[in-house]
């Protein structure tokens, strides 16, 4: 049984959840999609965290949703966590956080697909255990409960742990996606065993942008200038995601690729 999993990139403020609510329903059609998932973890006004309208908004049209770094950045996230099975943070954070690590969700023909949500610890805000040993644990849990595929999202900044990421569960999941940077790279492959992996997806937001963020305004911290803070660009946005495609039988994936969707264009190779 072939099935059809898209993974979206960081969705960053109002435009990336409106290029999100307007891109996926036809993407559902033209791709045959058996499954969406979505990094929401910038989908806040904000650009940093979630809010209950900006995931309601989001699972609107995508299935599930991972976070990252700013997954208790916006104001009332404890409890949308808390309440919501459907959106998962990282699962090695400090202990006694709102929400969990890992889920699950029933896709098209009853498929049970199980997501985990692990947090690098390279460059990135400290008090968060072992990424391995937390992916290991979901994992396991995931497997024990009778899932037909497994997705890790791991949110990292440097893309030597994501690739470690890649090789030490190759082969025991059907897909390891990269997030974070929001710059996509051109790495996707099957790793050995049937795993799906790309170092990282890339991000859904405005175009003309610094990493969905105001130009102007990344600009100025680079050149040393105070700024009483960085606003989200609102302008045209885009969708980069994967297209991974896995034989529900061997438990194996069999191919990924990239897609590029415009708000205001055709899908681009």
């Amino acid at each position: 049984m072939r099935f059809r999993l898209l993974f979206i990139g960081d969705v960053v403020g109002k435009a990336g959840c409106a290029a999100v609510q307007t891109i996926v329903p036809t993407l559902r059609r033209e791709l045959e999609l058996d499954a969406v998932l979505a990094n929401g973890e910038n989908s806040a006004p904000s650009g940093r965290g979630i809010t209950a309208e900006s995931g309601s908004a989001l699972l609107s049209v995508v299935d599930f949703l991972t976070l990252g770094n700013h997954a208790f950045d916006a104001e009332g996230a404890e409890k949308y966590l808390d309440r919501e099975p459907r959106v998962i943070r990282p699962a090695n954070l400090v202990e006694d956080l709102p929400g969990r690590g890992w889920g699950t969700f029933e896709a098209r023909d009853g498929v049970r697909v199980g997501v985990a949500n692990v947090q690098g610890r390279v460059f990135m805000r400290q008090g968060s255990h072992s990424p391995f040993e937390a992916a290991d644990q979901a994992v396991a849990d995931l497997e024990a409960s009778g899932v037909d595929l497994v997705l890790v999202d791991m949110h990292a900044e440097a893309t030597s742990e994501k690739q470690a990421m890649g090789y030490y569960l190759q082969g025991r999941l059907q897909a390891l996606v990269g997030t974070h940077t929001h710059v996509p790279t051109a790495d996707i492959q099957i790793l050995a065993g049937g795993t799906a992996y790309v170092t990282d997806v890339g991000m859904t937001g405005a175009k003309e942008s610094i990493i969905g963020f105001d130009r102007q305004g990344f600009l100025g911290l680079f050149l040393g200038k105070e700024l009483p803070g960085l606003p989200v660009s609102r302008g045209s946005a885009a969708l980069n995601a994967v297209l991974i495609e896995t034989d529900i039988e061997s438990r194996q994936a069999t191919s990924i690729e990239r897609i590029y969707k415009d708000s205001l264009g055709d899908r681009l190779p």
